[in-house]
């Protein structure tokens, strides 16, 4: 096919065409490293089309931006001479543009991961291209190791490119290996970088980028500008302090960012006519390049993409750029001629900045992903070609989540509602939302709460805007739901038209309202094709609050007390209640945004909000397995007092924790013993006497088994605290209850009268000496007597029929031990002589033989 191509002098990759050509035909994968500006996103597709090296089959080429897919297409389309949507097409979220002669297919990242699902053998493809693949979206990891696997079992033909400004080659080419590695050195000119020596606050950032950028645009008259932001509102507002600046110097000022419409986006990046700074996102970073520029002003910041585990989807946070980043920010003013790059930081702060940015799969929710790669039949994720593995608590995150929506069975299986949650290019939660709307047949009103959860909201975010007063305006009193005021306020956009003037003379944002709208018929046409009804009946808080529950059931939330916006949530978490919510007494309800806040004393607050009350009932409805309902007997910790309570949970949520009435003897004998056993409510009156009888019954069974005397165990223990807890309902009653006549009932009176007399507490000598006898743990028992007591005894003491042995413990006459025998003959002819004397001394008052 013969291909119009660009003077080869201009761009750097036609230096290494030969080489690529070679390598892609030689081999089945190839990496291609070329620096931001080389021409590979353009040129490598037409190179790969113009030499024959693909023959058959269409060349898509993986972006990770929607506007930049577009602009390459139209810019590649452009250079070959042919209608954007013939030979070259392109494919984002609901938008396509391609035709059955389309050989080139600029696609974002989710495009071809949906497309593997239907069509798992890529019929029709011969080459993907990863381009940008040093952004290391999470879409583009996954998409490449499924690729991979394809390639390995049913598609051996399939050719796979991955193209990076800079990659870690090594780790990549073991990944992909056999591979062949393909570089080129690009061509740049020399770049000053410049760095603040105070770095402005957050606020203070949009003007100073305004201020600096005026600044060198006066001094020099060479070259555009180009301005990175991190958002579409950051954008405006700088765009909004520098034209009066610029004013009368013929300096044209464009926005770039993925939100604007088309024309816009083409005017930004369009070369020639006169001098212009372009505001932009990240998306002229590395996927875009922009002739002229001369200057850069970075503003060191980025939304970046990142997963709120409390609010269960993808973020964009504003957060610093890495180094890399901030490299491939500055390299832009040096594409053409010598150029300045300001960034507004300082130099200490860029040392401090991160080398490279954290790949996606390690701070992304991969519920989405782990949806899409089970529909298309890989079960094994753990084996799954990854290129960093995730970590495996987060896979079985998102297993759980997808399983509480109903989007997979136990064994990880899609379910039916899981293919219908795949029709929907949306987070598995906002596609179970629309699933759930079109049963209720209140599906365009759930697609516009789910196209609303998707863009930054209806209402102005401005500073000291009252959000609560706002939503006021559109609610019934009687409703108490901050998504349904939404709705209403964007029919009411809606029914004016998006006019600026109408919608914010009632706190409303044009643009997010048509934004919004436009995503909404969007979804339904998905429905549509899914087969699904988008008939509408009445919306009514019970259909839109069931609709939001199927979707953030775990994010039910209850309050603690009705006198503050404290409330507990599904996972045992905690949280705030925003105080601009509609939902006032509902005691019960579900919260789409959970966010953590970060307060000036650095206390992270868990703010809900986007909410709306349910009922209980709804929650049987839908979950029922779920809602449990408990009848409790338990010590109330504050009394100490023992109560029957009803417990209903939704999980591990309380729902309700009530007493209902009194328990009963053994319910709370139970209780209490429990408490006796872990030594939190001492038994005062089980003393060392309690335990010397037991030890007795235990020594008289082990003594006399004929006799069946049950021993006492430490298993028996629970039951007689269990006995004598009974009829008690607290700790200040189980101190008074009586231990002894509950002990005595172990023995029957004939079996008490054989321990008295075999194993007595006290035994009695020759000499009529009554000496008590002490039963340890271990035997023999010990009997204590003084020393006088037992003159003219000899040999050894028992008890029990002559079964038992005692020891003979010694006393001085003061009653402490002197000698600890089990034989006082011994004791007479060798101790005694020996102590006698001393002791003769001591006690001359007592009787020494």
């Amino acid at each position: 096919m013969e291909v119009m191509r660009p003077d080869s002098e201009s761009l750097p990759i036609y230096r290494i065409e030969g080489e690529l050509v070679d390598a892609v035909a030689a081999g089945s994968r190839t990496i291609v490293q070329a620096p931001t500006g080389s021409g590979k996103s353009t040129q490598v597709p037409q190179i790969l089309i113009g030499s024959g090296t693909v023959e058959d089959g269409e060349v898509m080429v993986l972006q990770p931006r929607r506007l930049a897919a577009r602009l390459l297409a139209q810019r590649v389309a452009r250079e070959m001479g042919s209608p954007l949507g013939n030979l070259v097409g392109y494919q984002v979220r609901f938008e396509s543009k391609v035709s059955r002669e389309t050989r080139i297919r600029f696609v974002t990242e989710g495009i071809l991961l949906r497309r593997l699902v239907d069509d798992p053998t890529l019929k029709g493809v011969s080459t993907v291209i990863f381009d940008e693949f040093h952004e290391r979206h999470l879409y583009g990891d996954v998409s490449l190791g499924r690729t991979l696997l394809l390639q390995r079992a049913a598609r051996p033909d399939l050719r796979l490119i991955v193209m990076s400004a800079t990659l870690d080659t090594v780790g990549l080419e073991a990944f992909l290996e056999p591979c062949r590695i393909i570089r080129s050195e690009g061509r740049t000119f020399p770049v000053e970088h410049r760095f603040l020596r105070k770095m402005p606050t957050r606020d203070e950032v949009c003007a100073t980028a305004a201020s600096e950028t005026a600044d060198l645009l006066l001094r020099s008259n060479e070259g555009n500008a180009l301005v990175f932001m991190p958002g579409a509102f950051e954008i405006r507002r700088t765009i909004e302090l520098l034209r009066p600046r610029l004013a009368g110097t013929g300096v044209e000022v464009h926005a770039l960012h993925g939100e604007l419409p088309p024309e816009d986006q083409d005017r930004a990046v369009e070369s020639g006519g006169r001098r212009k700074v372009i505001v932009s996102t990240n998306i002229a970073e590395t996927s875009i390049t922009i002739a002229g520029v001369r200057t850069v002003i970075d503003s060191g910041l980025a939304r970046v993409a990142g997963y709120d585990p409390r609010r269960g989807i993808n973020t964009l946070l504003i957060e610093k750029i890495s180094r890399a980043s901030a490299a491939q920010r500055a390299g832009r003013a040096g594409r053409t001629a010598p150029g300045i790059c300001l960034a507004l930081w300082t130099e200490k702060d860029h040392e401090s900045r991160p080398a490279f940015e954290t790949p996606e799969v390690h701070r992304l929710d991969l519920a989405e992903v782990v949806l899409a790669l089970r529909a298309g039949g890989i079960h094994d994720l753990e084996h799954f070609p990854w290129v960093e593995p995730p970590n495996p608590d987060h896979l079985l995150q998102a297993d759980r989540l997808l399983h509480d929506l109903g989007a997979v069975d136990a064994r990880g299986v899609v379910t039916g509602l899981g293919d219908d949650i795949l029709a929907f290019p949306l987070h598995p939660r906002l596609g179970r939302v629309l699933v759930e709307g079109a049963r209720l047949r209140c599906l365009p009103a759930a697609a516009r709460m789910a196209a609303l959860a998707q863009g930054r909201g209806v209402f102005l975010r401005a500073r000291g805007t009252d959000l609560r007063k706002a939503r006021e305006a559109f609610m019934d009193r009687h409703e108490e739901s901050d998504l349904l005021a939404d709705l209403r306020a964007l029919a009411f956009a809606e029914r004016f038209q998006f006019s600026v003037e109408s919608c914010s003379g009632s706190g409303l944002h044009a643009v997010s309202a048509r934004q919004a709208v436009q995503l909404a018929e969007r979804l339904e046409q998905a429905a549509a094709s899914r087969g699904f009804s988008i008939a509408a009946g009445e919306v009514i808080h019970e259909s839109l609050a069931r609709c939001v529950l199927a979707g953030f059931s775990d994010h039910l939330a209850c309050r603690q007390d009705r006198g503050t916006l404290r409330c507990s949530l599904v996972g045992g978490r905690r949280g705030t209640l925003a105080r601009e919510s509609l939902v006032e007494t509902s005691g019960l309800f579900v919260a789409t945004e959970i966010s953590e806040i970060e307060g000036r004393d650095a206390t992270v607050t868990t703010l809900l909000s986007s909410c709306c009350g349910v009922e209980e009932t709804w929650l049987r409805d839908a979950f029922p397995d779920d809602l449990v309902s408990r009848e409790t007997v338990a010590l109330d910790p504050g009394t100490h007092r023992v109560t029957k309570r009803i417990r209903r949970s939704f999980r591990d949520l309380v729902l309700e924790d009530r007493e209902s009435g009194e328990t009963t003897d053994s319910e709370a004998a139970g209780v209490l013993a429990a408490e006796v056993l872990a030594g939190r409510c001492p038994l005062p009156q089980w003393d060392e006497s309690v335990d010397t009888w037991i030890r007795r019954i235990n020594l008289l069974a082990a003594l006399f088994p004929e006799y069946g005397i049950p021993p006492l165990t430490e298993a028996d223990r629970p039951l007689l605290v269990d006995q004598i807890c009974l009829g008690a309902r607290s700790f200040r009653a189980v101190r008074r209850q009586p231990i002894w006549p509950v002990l005595h009932q172990w023995l029957s009176p004939e079996q008490t009268g054989v321990l008295d007399r075999l194993l007595p507490e006290r035994h009695l000598l020759p000499n009529g000496v009554r000496a008590p006898v002490r039963y340890e743990a271990e035997p023999p028992p010990v009997l204590s007597a003084r020393i006088q007591e037992l003159y003219g005894l000899e040999g050894a003491l028992t008890i029990a029929d002559g079964r038992q042995k005692l020891k003979i413990e010694i006393l001085a006459p003061n009653r402490r031990p002197i000698q600890v025998t089990e034989d006082l003959g011994s004791f007479w002819r060798e101790t005694y002589p020996v102590i006698k004397p001393a002791l003769a001394g001591r006690y001359p008052k007592h009787e020494w033989r």
